[in-house]
């Protein structure tokens, strides 16, 4: 068996498979360690892969050569368009799983992948050489297990979930104790949260005819742009709300209630209550919505999504017992609540490398996040950096313009967490950028360049260029005739033109959709596949706000490229404010754009940074 490796990952969930894979893929020899192989990539909340700006990253994760968007492709039984009242920039996709589907696809492509070994055991601690390096305690060396075993290797990534020193209330999984014990002693800085998850229930004892039936779209919606994995049955969802009821057994139960007992301390995600926490803080609201999802399509167990618990199991059948068509109600699995360390992640560099350890990684809930996509693109980014860090290349760093998990991982390590960290496109400032529609064209390129992806998929980035370039050609090269153009103008209530147009100057008004202008050209038609046609119609009626983001975006960038000395002394720097020094030491930015975004920092302590940044230059030369 071999001991030594480039790259180890601990953990098999989102983010260890997704890092794993990227390791691999870019060429190191890498070793992915987890308690239970036969739990890769389990969905062990909801069996669903996207949303509002949840959706973007997968989009994204699979544009830098990923595994989530394949595997949901392969696992798909539903699939919805959220948020498609409002503007593109904050269209979301969202596809609900088959729960077992997704992990074998998951482990079948982790299987196909070369360079990448995998061993079941439990990692208890790390090797480290604990050497003064400036402003490092020391380098990773490897990885421990439970059953004495050790593995070296020059990078190490740490994925482990919520299972770090977990707490079980009611059900769940196991927990990694010693490596929390382990991630203590190196001095490291811990916090406690708290996540949850609603109960299963028996689709037979559903009476389903006083339910809201939701079915998905019927569009053939792919997550992956570069593999096609074939369409499964689809599945509907069923909507339904609480009421009075409900509410009466929850509050005479919040005693029993883990939360509301005193048993869980952490704190939880805001955006994602228990029921518990609903009836608390939202005392005048009546009703609260519900949501029932098929969990696969070789059962008939339906997950209870927006009823996430730690209430004991005779009140969750209670609680459940007063929903319309519920009244006879069968649980499969009761809801529970874990609790979890995790690590402020202001003690990480932009690439998730530890500040304090060179060469160690940390990805996923262990940085105070919620959510599989905010985990596998925290895995996928520590996994490259780790490859590139061995072999000697440059690391990855995504800006906020190039993605969302730019945005996630700069908000993690500049500004902290005080709850578990979820994204929306509200944290975005280019989100008009950001879309789930152009993230090949926003990422393939850099995909190619790191080495992420492999000859198939940079093949598809290339034919879906060529596509993209042939539409784009054609709008710039067609004009459309009057009695063409006036059938359409009509159609949709625009104005008419007297003399012939340029297709482009014809799309650019709100309501002309680009489909019509293919059809009116009948050798257009089928120029394009759906996907891109919907980018570029998007690109060229909101070109004028997409220019300005872009500007906006560039004078980010230029200030990014102001770089802050690792080894400033702030402290010294008088010429800031007291709580400027204070943050700056805290978080050590590696820009002027980084440090603005720091809470505390004002716009004086930046002038002052830069002016003090030159002086401390030119005092070392």
């Amino acid at each position: 068996m071999e001991t030594s490796y480039d790259v180890i990952v601990v953990g098999g969930g989102h983010a260890g498979t997704e890092a794993a894979a990227a390791s691999a893929r870019i060429g190191a020899r890498t070793l992915l360690i987890s308690p239970d192989l036969g739990r890769l990539g389990q969905m062990s909340c909801n069996p669903a892969i996207g949303g509002v700006a949840k959706g973007v990253v997968a989009r994204e994760i699979d544009a830098l050569g990923g595994l989530m968007g394949r595997a949901t492709d392969a696992s798909s039984i539903h699939f919805r368009m959220l948020n498609r009242s409002k503007g593109p920039a904050v269209w979301g996709p969202r596809a609900q799983c088959d729960r077992g589907l997704y992990p074998r696809a998951i482990r079948r492509f982790l299987d196909e992948t070369p360079g990448l070994d995998l061993f079941q055991e439990m990692v208890t601690g790390l090797l480290l050489d604990e050497v003064s390096m400036g402003a490092r305690d020391g380098r990773v060396r490897g990885v421990r297990t439970r059953g004495g075993l050790e593995f070296r290797a020059e990078s190490v990534v740490v994925t482990t979930g919520t299972f770090l020193r977990g707490r079980i209330h009611i059900g769940g999984e196991g927990a990694s104790v010693e490596l929390a014990r382990g991630l203590e002693e190196t001095g490291l800085t811990m916090g406690r949260f708290k996540t949850g998850t609603p109960p299963r229930i028996d689709g037979r004892s559903v009476d389903y005819e006083r339910l809201e039936i939701q079915p998905g779209d019927e569009i053939d919606y792919r997550f992956s742009a570069y593999t096609r994995e074939p369409r499964l049955e689809q599945r509907p969802c069923w909507m339904l709300w609480t009421g009075p009821a409900l509410r009466t057994v929850v509050e005479d139960n919040l005693k029993r209630s883990a939360l509301y007992g005193g048993e869980i301390s952490g704190r939880g995600p805001r955006y994602c209550p228990s029921i518990e926490d609903k009836v608390v803080r939202f005392p005048d609201a009546e009703r609260h919505k519900v949501f029932l999802e098929p969990e696969g399509l070789e059962t008939t167990e339906l997950y209870v999504n927006g009823l996430s618990t730690s209430l004991p199991a005779d009140v969750q059948r209670a609680f459940l017992q007063t929903l319309p068509g519920l009244e006879r109600v069968r649980l499969t699995k009761v809801g529970y609540a874990i609790e979890y360390d995790y690590f402020p992640p202001e003690q990480l560099r932009a690439t998730l490398e530890v500040r304090r350890f060179e060469g160690l990684y940390f990805a996923g809930q262990i940085n105070g996040t919620t959510g599989y996509e905010e985990a596998a693109g925290q895995g996928l980014v520590a996994g490259a950096n780790a490859a590139l860090r061995v072999r000697g290349r440059d690391p990855l760093v995504l800006g906020r313009d190039e993605a969302y998990i730019g945005v996630m991982i700069d908000d993690l390590v500049t500004r902290g967490v005080d709850e578990p960290y979820r994204l929306f496109t509200s944290r975005a400032e280019f989100r008009l950028l950001l879309r789930h529609d152009n993230a090949v064209e926003r990422l393939g390129e850099l995909g190619v360049e790191s080495g992420l992806l492999d000859r198939g998929q940079e093949e598809a980035l290339r034919a879906r260029e060529g596509e993209r370039a042939r539409l784009e050609g054609w709008l710039d090269e067609t004009r459309i005739g009057i009695a063409e153009a006036n059938v359409i103008l009509d159609e949709v209530g625009e104005s008419r033109v007297s003399e012939a147009r340029p297709v482009r100057e014809l799309l650019k008004r709100p309501a002309v959709p680009l489909d019509a202008l293919l059809r009116s050209c009948g050798d257009a038609e089928g120029l394009v596949g759906a996907e891109i046609q919907s980018s570029v119609e998007v690109e060229v009626k909101y070109e004028g706000y997409v220019a300005r983001e872009r500007e906006r975006a560039e004078r980010l960038r230029r200030q990014a490229g102001f770089a802050l000395p690792e080894d400033l002394p702030y402290p010294e720097l008088k010429t800031l404010s007291f709580e400027g020094r204070e943050k700056l030491q805290r978080v050590r930015p590696e820009s002027l754009a980084q440090a603005g975004r720091i809470p505390g920092v004002s716009a004086s302590d930046l002038q002052n940074l830069v002016m003090e940044v030159k002086r401390w230059r030119a005092g070392a030369r």
